[in-house]
């Protein structure tokens, strides 16, 4: 009895295990697909992960195939560009300057941020819109069609903006008329002209080719802001060329303050001329602002020259004064030498002995100069001759001169620069 009892329970559990295994393969599908619902419906919370069964019903994905669908991507070759064989695709340029960032005199060219349009029709991409309404698209489409290979010409720079992300649009309109926009930053060369600097005017162009087809130009007038430079280079100079006037003002006998204010000037202007030669590219011709700084070291020169001049008239005429001066016999060497300030050996005697030959050589000297022949011609020369001998016995004269000769002189100049310049 027990062995049929236990066969039968074992009979049971063989009809009943079939059962159990296939509810059990209904249940988990019923939950996956419970598990998608939610999935559909609720919202990603930040930072967990991404579901890979979300990611195929994302609806992006789906939009971007029914574009490239529309737009027929894959029923053409873009590698040839449209109407391939026939004749040339017209195609518009437009270009809207954001901002100059730079113009460089030393490597001649000048940076500017633009941003770069292209018109043209291509009839392979038109679709049906029962809106009319064009369609846009950033840089990963424009990588699958045919776009116009527009350059620039003489570039040593240049790149696409891709913060954050390629600063590309593409615009499809129903017609097949496309525009193409790009921001670009380019550094192009700009052959500069500066024999007028800093009182120049600059003609730049970008020249944009596309291989063999005609070229096209962009020119930018460059005009130059000179208050900059007047701050900077042409009031210091004026100021130092002043500031060495002051010498004429100074007593001559001044030695250390005039040659040390000769100095002074000297070597600022050496500096004003260093730094400005420093910022600029060393060209093979003479710049205006070379002409005027150059000129107004000359003056500056000069004043330390003048002052030369009229120490050594002094000197000349100090040292007559002291030969003209008759000295005592009774007179020692140590006395005579604190009298005019040199050693004295056997001078006052030499000095004595050799007056009456002094007189002798002056008597003669005057009647060579009264004699009869040529008297004309040295008439003529007289008078300058004589006037060169004043200023000479009159030292202290040539800074009565230089004193208004100099201003004039300067004055002069800078009306004379700024008339052809300016």
């Amino acid at each position: 009895m027990r062995v049929a009892l236990l066969a039968f329970r074992l009979m049971c559990l063989a009809w009943l295990w079939p059962i159990t295994q296939l509810n059990g393969s209904h249940f988990p599908n019923k939950r996956r697909h419970k598990e998608m619902y939610i999935g559909e419906n609720t919202k990603q919370k930040h930072g967990g992960r991404v579901n890979l069964k979300m990611k195929k019903l994302d609806s992006t994905k789906s939009l971007l195939i029914k574009s490239e669908q529309l737009l027929r991507i894959e029923d053409h070759d873009f590698a040839m560009r449209p109407g391939f064989g026939g004749s040339a695709i017209p195609v518009g340029i437009d270009v809207q300057v954001e901002s100059i960032d730079s113009i460089s005199e030393v490597n001649m060219d000048f940076t500017m941020t633009l941003y770069l349009r292209h018109y043209w029709q291509d009839d392979r991409l038109a679709f049906a819109s029962s809106n009319n309404k064009s369609r846009t698209f950033d840089s990963r489409l424009v990588k699958k069609i045919w776009v116009p290979d527009v350059f620039f010409v003489h570039s040593k720079r240049s790149f696409i903006h891709d913060t954050t992300m390629e600063n590309i649009m593409l615009r499809v309109y129903p017609d097949g008329n496309i525009l193409y926009s790009v921001r670009v930053t380019v550094t192009a060369l700009c052959s500069m002209d500066f024999s007028s600097f800093p009182l120049d005017t600059q003609n730049c162009s970008l020249e944009l080719e596309s291989c063999w087809y005609n070229r096209l130009y962009i020119n930018f007038i460059l005009r130059r802001h000179i208050f900059f430079f007047m701050l900077q280079t042409y009031f210091p100079t004026m100021l130092m060329v002043m500031l060495s006037w002051v010498s004429f003002w100074i007593d001559r006998r001044a030695v250390p303050a005039r040659v040390s204010l000769g100095i002074t000037t000297v070597l600022t202007m050496t500096t004003i001329i260093t730094g400005v030669s420093a910022s600029m590219p060393q060209v093979s011709y003479v710049k205006a602002v070379d002409i005027y700084l150059w000129a107004s070291f000359l003056f500056v020169f000069l004043s330390v020259i003048e002052y030369a001049a009229v120490n050594y008239f002094t000197t000349v005429e100090e040292m007559k004064k002291l030969k003209g001066t008759k000295i005592p016999a009774s007179f020692k060497s140590t006395q005579a030498m604190a009298f005019d300030g040199c050693f004295h050996d056997n001078d006052i005697d030499q000095e004595v002995s050799s007056s009456p030959n002094t007189e002798r050589n002056t008597q003669s000297q005057n009647s060579t100069v009264c004699a009869p022949t040529e008297g004309t011609r040295l008439r003529r020369r007289h008078p300058l001759r004589q006037n060169l001998r004043f200023i000479m016995s009159n030292s202290y004269m040539i800074d009565s001169y230089s004193r208004v000769i100099f201003p004039l002189a300067y004055l002069l100049f800078n009306i004379i620069y700024w008339s052809l310049y300016a």
